[in-house]
C-alpha cells in the first residue's frame, strides 16, 4: 500500500492576510492605473513627501519666529509648526524603525520610485500616510490655532465656516493622498491603512503630551 505524499502545512492566518491583502492591492492598481493620470499620483506624492514638507516647516518657522521669543511668548503660528515639526520628527522615527523590523518588500510592480534612506526599501507601513494623517489630525484639533494663523498671517477674514472648510480639505488631501500610495504602485493597502491609523494616533499623542508647551515647561 502507498503512503500518500506529506500535505504541505496550510498557511497561517497571518500568511492569508497578507496574501489577501497583496491580491486586494494589485487588483485596485490595475483597475485604476490606466484611468488616472500618473501627473495626479505623483503630485499627491510630493505634497506628502517629507523632502517637501521639512524644509516648508522650517522655513516658514524661522521667518514667522524669532528664536529667543520662543522661551517666552509663542504665537499660535509659531505653536502650530512647532508641534507639526514635532510630530513629524516622531513620525519619522517610528516609521523607519517599524520598517526596518518587518521588512515587507513592496509591491513588484512599484516603479520608479526615488528612495531617500535605506529602509525605503520596504513598504509597511506607508510613511506618506502616516506623514499626512498626522498633520490632518493635528489641524483638526488645533483649529483655534489655526483660525489665528488665517487672520494673523493670510490676512484672511475667517470665520467658523471658512476654518471648518480648511480642516475638510486637509483630511480629504490626507484621504486621497494615502488612497495614492496604492494606487501608484508604492504600497499595499494594509501599508496604507496602518500608516494613517499610525499618524491619527501621533496627532494624539502629540496633543495630548508630545507638544511644544509640554517640553518647554519640563525643561524649564
Amino acid at each position: 500500500m502507498e503512503s500518500k505524499p506529506p500535505q504541505p502545512p496550510s498557511p497561517t492566518l497571518l500568511r492569508r492576510l497578507i496574501n489577501l491583502d497583496t491580491a486586494i492591492s494589485l487588483h485596485v492598481y490595475t483597475l485604476f492605473h490606466p484611468i488616472l493620470p500618473f501627473a495626479l499620483l505623483k503630485f499627491l506624492e510630493l505634497s506628502g513627501d517629507g523632502r517637501l514638507f521639512f524644509p516648508i516647516i522650517l522655513s516658514l518657522l524661522f521667518t514667522t519666529t524669532s528664536i529667543s521669543t520662543l522661551t517666552t511668548t509663542v504665537t499660535p503660528t509659531s505653536l502650530l509648526l512647532l508641534n507639526l515639526l514635532l510630530g513629524s520628527l516622531l513620525d519619522l522615527l517610528l516609521i523607519g524603525l517599524l520598517k526596518h523590523l518587518i521588512q515587507r518588500p513592496r509591491p513588484v510592480y512599484n516603479k520608479n520610485m526615488f528612495l531617500s534612506f535605506a529602509v525605503d526599501h520596504w513598504s509597511f507601513p506607508s510613511g506618506h500616510s502616516s506623514r499626512v494623517s498626522f498633520i490632518a489630525t493635528l489641524i483638526c484639533f488645533y483649529s483655534t490655532s489655526v483660525e489665528k494663523v488665517l487672520v494673523t498671517q493670510l490676512k484672511f477674514v475667517a470665520d467658523g465656516i471658512l476654518v471648518e472648510y480648511f480642516v475638510v480639505i486637509v483630511g480629504v488631501w490626507a484621504a486621497i493622498t494615502s488612497t495614492s500610495r496604492v494606487l501608484l504602485g508604492r504600497h499595499f493597502v494594509l501599508d496604507v491603512v496602518a500608516g494613517a491609523c499610525l499618524g491619527v494616533l501621533e496627532g494624539i499623542f502629540v496633543i495630548r503630551l508630545f507638544n511644544y508647551e509640554n517640553l518647554n515647561s519640563f525643561l524649564r
